[in-house]
């Protein structure tokens, strides 16, 4: 399925995003920190839909002025999907982006069919961050860990987060080095400071009155996200699918290829195969 790559405006702020066609309802695939649209090129082309670099990274704008907290995240896709004269969607979000995904469905549930979650920052009671971002949230210590980063060093932080030494070669780390630039630095960090774990909670306070079909995706061995939050998810989710993933890290469709078809089953509305 062929792949095409656009630039709009949305709310003032150069949007890429990348577009293949589909068959009925679109999906949209929103990724996590600090990566990019490069995160579904599989999945794209096999489901088709559309995944936006967000706001801050990527080939997308980096402007000071836009909002980069958890929230203007959230009003961003809901302007992203008019632009796009989308009034419902699939939704597919990991990490940073399924919270985003979660909490544009708890706002507009009417305009959500169903959604899968991968490895979601927990909008639920319990969560506490990694050390690496408990350092990462201290303002000046954040600033100075981001200027100390090196391409070795991110390529070690992904690989660590990581099951297997297939999920991040040399050809998926270049552009993510290339792209993690002072803008998307300083826009991480906004990001981070933007939350803290009981706003995380509040926020997720109204997710028991979503209906819609959701498939909950967990990698065992995410060293950030305890899986345990899998199945809290899945507690306060009526309509929820869980399906953690042996030997596989934070991003488990890396770690373990075949859970692609799994998401496009999904997508497609089709039994797990």
């Amino acid at each position: 399925m062929g792949v095409d790559e656009h630039t709009i405006e949305v709310a003032g702020a150069a949007v890429f995003f990348r577009r293949a066609a589909a068959a009925g309802t679109e999906t949209v695939y929103l990724h996590t920190v600090p990566t990019s649209a490069d995160d579904w090129s599989e999945l794209l082309a096999l489901t088709g839909g559309i995944a936006p670099d967000l706001p801050g990274f990527g080939r997308s704008s980096k402007a000071e002025h836009l909002d980069y907290s958890l929230a203007g995240y959230v009003t961003f896709l809901e302007e992203f999907l008019d632009a796009l004269e989308l009034p419902t969607v699939i939704l597919v979000g990991h990490g940073w982006g399924a919270a985003i995904a979660l909490l544009f469905a708890e706002r507009h549930q009417d305009r959500v069919d169903r959604l899968a979650i991968i490895d979601a920052l927990p909008l639920l009671p319990g969560f506490t961050w990694p050390a690496s971002v408990r350092w990462l949230r201290r303002p000046g210590i954040g600033e100075l860990m981001m200027g100390w980063l090196s391409r070795r060093m991110l390529a070690r932080v992904l690989r660590r987060a990581s099951a297997t030494a297939a999920a991040w070669p040399e050809e998926r780390v270049t552009p993510i080095w290339e792209q993690f630039d002072q803008g998307t630095q300083r826009v991480i960090l906004r990001l981070l400071r933007s939350v803290n774990p009981r706003s995380l909670a509040a926020a997720g306070l109204d997710l028991g009155t979503l209906e819609r079909p959701v498939l909950v995706v967990w990698g065992e061995r995410d060293p950030w996200l305890d899986p345990s939050f899998a199945d809290a998810y899945a507690r306060v989710l009526s309509g929820a699918t869980v399906e953690t993933v042996a030997d596989a890290g934070h991003w488990p469709w890396l770690d373990r290829p075949e859970l692609t078809a799994r998401l496009a089953a999904f997508v497609a509305g089709s039994p797990a195969p």
